[in-house]
């Protein structure tokens, strides 16, 4: 796995996101978001990857690093069968992928999404399944935190 993949950073995307008033142009840049994903490995789709709570299939594949001073660096690879849902776990993992498992179990990533305006653009349950995608996030942090 590539730590440095070509996916656009946060701030590039909630910039572009800002840029685009019309929500079928959002919409639009979420799919395209989600093309940015590295490919998840198809032995990676499997129930233990699989995010609950999503009504789109989600996985999240997550690798633990340590830096030099030994605090666990989470890197995630993930894919979704929806188009949508693919750009929010792009987003997500923009969020969350390359950093220290304590700045992920504190980031407040639905502050992001609701300064996107996603919270009141999503169906309910993509809603629901971008919550449950974050807490899945949070809590493998919170995991490697406890193991380090």
């Amino acid at each position: 796995m590539d730590d440095h993949a070509a996916s656009p950073a946060l701030a590039e995307i909630i910039e572009n996101f800002e840029l685009l008033d019309d929500w079928e142009d959002r919409y639009r840049y979420l799919i395209e978001l989600g093309r940015t994903l590295e490919p998840l490995p198809e032995a990676a789709h499997n129930e233990t990857n699989r995010v609950r709570g999503c009504a789109s299939q989600v996985w999240l594949e997550t690798h633990v690093r340590h830096d030099a001073r030994g605090r666990p660096i989470l890197f995630f690879l993930g894919d979704s069968d929806a188009h949508i849902v693919r750009g929010l776990v792009a987003l997500a993992l923009s969020i969350f992928s390359g950093k220290p498992a304590e700045t992920i179990a504190t980031t407040d990533a639905l502050a992001i999404f609701d300064r996107l305006g996603l919270g009141a653009h999503l169906t309910p349950q993509r809603s629901n399944g971008l919550r449950s995608m974050v807490e899945r996030i949070r809590s493998d942090a919170r995991a490697a935190l406890q193991s380090a």
